[in-house]
């Protein structure tokens, strides 16, 4: 297995509030993490039909261009009275024809397909978020990493914080949706501290854990 020992890590991101996320999570284990965009490198087309696939797809180029280990994280929302949906197309929910992101549209698409199948009540409105992170090498090898938030969608839209759909995702437990939460509030987790809140710190403490020895929860 291959080891981290080097610091330098590549984010295989273009999305700026996942960098923001991830030099949040990173920042207190030493890491120099630049992003893929530092790099100047494209962004590889996605067409993976798991989180798994594309996390891969994404880490992988960018370990390769660049000959260091390399972190991506896939992740989306999926919505169980929609069967799952938009799952790994959460992205491509928030498409223009200009070709940028309009992510009020997608919150607004789908909580149209909610109403269309008739998701009134609370119950009937959960899901989840998931993350996939994907530690890849320049050889190919890679493991990954799965983190779920469960919660419920509210409308409308609640807090400009965050990004994505994080305005109409409330998690289980709490009063206030992922828009409404400070960085700090919604990764719910610092090094030695409680267990993880958003589907990303989730997916990163398990990384962290199994390969920056950060020590599980309950563990000396």
């Amino acid at each position: 297995m291959h080891t981290l020992d080097g610091k330098k890590i590549v984010v295989a991101s273009h999305n700026a509030g996942k960098l923001r996320e991830f030099a949040d999570l990173m920042g207190p284990f030493g890491f120099e993490a630049k992003s893929a965009k530092d790099y100047g490198l494209p962004e590889p087309d996605e067409t993976g039909t798991t989180f798994e696939e594309n996390a891969y797809i994404k880490a992988l180029a960018a370990a390769k261009a660049t000959g260091l280990p390399a972190l991506s994280d896939d992740s989306g929302l999926c919505v169980d009275a929609l069967d799952g949906a938009p799952g790994v197309y959460t992205a491509n929910w928030a498409e223009t024809p200009d070709g940028s992101r309009d992510f009020t549209m997608a919150m607004q698409r789908t909580e149209v397909a909610l109403q269309e199948v008739g998701a009134a009540s609370a119950e009937q409105r959960k899901g989840r978020f998931v993350a996939v992170i994907c530690l890849a090498f320049p050889d190919g090898e890679a493991e990954y990493y799965r983190g779920e938030a469960e919660g419920t969608l509210v409308w409308p839209p609640r807090g400009e914080l965050g990004f994505g759909y994080d305005p109409v995702f409330l998690p289980n437990g709490f009063d206030k949706t992922f828009g409404e939460m400070s960085a700090e509030e919604k990764h719910g987790w610092k090094p030695g501290q409680a267990a993880a809140l958003s589907h990303r710190a989730r997916a990163f403490q398990k990384f962290a854990q199994a390969r920056l020895d950060l020590p599980r929860l309950g563990s000396a």
